[in-house]
């Protein structure tokens, strides 16, 4: 976006706030007028992150790095012993 198109943006957003301020003073704290205030402070917010300098992407993970998981069933012995989370332990021999 050139400076110039910011600055038309940055001009309309307080034309935006001057309107929302005039609605203030005529209904009050409406709920409305508060979401209406909410989204032109939003708006100038944006515009300010458009300002500034764009960040760096995040780099994609490798694929060596890319753990996959088998879709066999695995071996009943690994929760041999093992609660069922929440359950307790039903699978305990009672004395």
């Amino acid at each position: 976006m050139s400076t110039t198109e910011l600055a038309e943006l940055r001009r309309t957003i307080g034309q935006l706030r001057q309107c929302v301020g005039a609605l203030r003073s005529r209904y009050g704290d409406a709920s409305a007028v508060r979401r209406l205030a909410n989204d032109v402070e939003r708006l100038d917010i944006d515009a300010g992150d458009l300002d500034s300098p764009i960040p760096a992407q995040p780099k994609p993970v490798p694929p060596a790095q890319v753990v996959k998981i088998p879709d066999a069933p695995y071996d009943p012995a690994l929760w041999q012993g093992a609660d069922d989370e929440g359950v307790g332990g039903y699978h305990r021999d009672q004395p």
